[in-house]
């Protein structure tokens, strides 16, 4: 069994820009999780498995929260979404899915794939950190994480 989770928060975003918002976002909302912050699927994959240059697990720890964009290099969201699910010790994980798509059919086949909540990206910074504060107060504060184990 992997218990998991550090409280920290794993970000898949491929855009320095968004990225820089959502950190900020995080230090205005003053929220204590650390966060990882990886600009590809692949990435994410070699990070989530422990993989080199991942397997430090101190340096490197399971999140509790991914937040995925979909449009990521190497391997899109969707694909991440689809490995994570199908591997036993992390499907449980919760990952939200934060992305500028509006398309019903990426919305449908994230949740089809499994995704927790899909969030699309705001525009304004302050319906941005609207959001980090809603995350933190449900994702981090009031959901039961599940423990990460093997069938």
């Amino acid at each position: 069994m992997i218990s998991s989770t550090s409280g920290s928060v794993l970000l898949v975003e491929d855009d320095p820009n968004d990225v820089l918002l959502i950190q900020r976002a995080f230090t205005k909302a003053n929220l204590p999780a650390p966060m990882q912050v990886l600009d590809n699927g692949e990435a994410a994959v070699l990070y989530l498995s422990g993989q080199d240059p991942y397997r430090d697990r101190h340096q490197h720890p399971l999140p509790s929260l991914v937040l995925l964009d979909l449009k990521l290099p190497r391997r899109s969201g969707h694909e991440v979404l689809a490995w994570l699910r199908q591997q036993p010790e992390l499907k449980r994980l919760p990952v939200i899915v934060l992305t500028s798509s509006q398309e019903m059919g990426d919305v449908n086949r994230a949740y089809d794939l499994g995704a927790n909540s899909y969030l699309v990206k705001p525009v304004a910074f302050n319906a941005l950190l609207d959001i980090v504060k809603t995350l933190d107060l449900y994702w981090m504060n009031l959901n039961q994480a599940p423990t990460l184990a093997h069938d």
